[in-house]
């Protein structure tokens, strides 16, 4: 199950989180933040208890969007111990999203 992030909720459920974290940086106009938005949910489901997955619409949440420099979306930001452990740029196959997922668990 993926969590709506926002400004007010990002630091509770993702820096303070005891699993790492998956954060997919996306907007609803995104056509390549589309195409990747059913692996993330994928990933989510799979995943369950061992990562938490949020997905925070760029438009909604400006302030952590700009404190993470996103400048381009989709932008995946994998979090341990509240710090950015692995970050991926772009609409990538969900094999690669699930690799670096793999990796900090």
């Amino acid at each position: 199950m993926e969590i709506v992030l926002t400004d007010q909720n990002f630091k509770e459920e993702i820096l303070s989180s005891e699993v790492p974290a998956l954060v997919d940086f996306w907007a609803p106009w995104c056509g390549p933040c589309k195409m990747i938005g059913s692996a993330i949910e994928e990933i989510a489901d799979q995943y369950q208890g061992k990562i938490k997955v949020g997905k925070l619409n760029v438009d909604d949440a400006p302030v952590i969007a700009s404190q993470y420099s996103i400048m381009s979306i989709p932008t995946v930001m994998i979090f341990k111990g509240g710090e950015v452990v692995d970050k991926i740029i772009g609409a990538v196959p969900k094999d690669q999203i699930e690799e670096k997922v793999k990796a900090h668990i």
